[in-house]
């Protein structure tokens, strides 16, 4: 039988790395690079510890909220966040390495809203990112590939233990969330956080991930915003 072709995952995993470019638009240190493994390649997103601004709420290591995101979007089963890892071997040193998403730019928040089959898509990442405490889901961040899924990307300003919630995603407030997203959530709760997660955060952080996923299984109802701050801004 023959071999098994190498997939993205593995590639980007095991592969050797080399930058491509540098993303624009980023407010940190973002680059595209090409991993190679037996002759293959794949794409991806690389964000090093050594290119991050500091901020004054969250501590250094962004690069690691990237992979819990990616983390908490495995152990709820949704593919929200395309796989995200740390390599301590690249170009500028340790930082995630994140699949690129090749999608559709002209895609966003805001257009993908105004075709209802994306909706259930767009209700789960809404309940991700509660659960997550996204504090900068943009618009621009929701990404639509060739086979019509939704990701989110730049989950670095994440998992905060106070909650800051900014998101562009309120079209869906004061909806019940879907059974099969809350059987999701009650599993995710009795499993506990699993360690490759919980490893990338502190103590405070992992109650707060259970505490907002308990909140969601007791109301049922995705929040409204009251006070009309909770945008991220730009909003693309």
């Amino acid at each position: 039988m023959p071999e098994a072709e190498l997939t993205p995952d593995e590639i980007l995993t095991r592969g050797e790395v080399e930058i491509v470019g540098r993303m624009p638009w980023s407010s940190n240190a973002t680059f595209l690079v090409e991993a190679c493994l037996e002759g293959r390649t794949a794409r991806g997103v690389y964000k090093p510890l050594a290119g991050e601004r500091p901020l004054w709420d969250f501590p250094d290591g962004l690069y690691r909220r990237e992979v819990a995101a990616y983390e908490l979007s495995a152990a709820l089963g949704w593919e929200v966040v395309p796989l995200t890892l740390v390599r301590h071997d690249l170009p500028h040193g340790v930082g995630s390495l994140q699949r690129f998403v090749d999608a559709d730019f002209e895609q966003h928040y805001f257009t993908l809203l105004e075709d209802e089959s994306t909706h259930p898509q767009l209700r789960r990442m809404a309940v991700f990112d509660i659960v997550a405490n996204n504090t900068d889901r943009k618009g621009g961040h929701c990404l639509v590939d060739g086979d019509g899924h939704v990701w989110g990307i730049d989950n670095g300003l994440s998992f905060h233990a106070e909650f800051k919630l900014r998101t562009v995603i309120w079209d869906f407030g004061g909806e019940p969330v879907p059974p099969e997203l809350l059987a999701d959530l009650e599993r995710f709760v009795a499993e506990g956080i699993p360690d490759a997660m919980a490893a990338l955060l502190g103590s405070f952080e992992r109650d707060a991930v259970l505490t907002r996923a308990r909140a969601l299984l007791r109301e049922r109802t995705l929040p409204v915003d009251l006070t009309g701050r909770r945008y991220p801004w730009p909003l693309v």
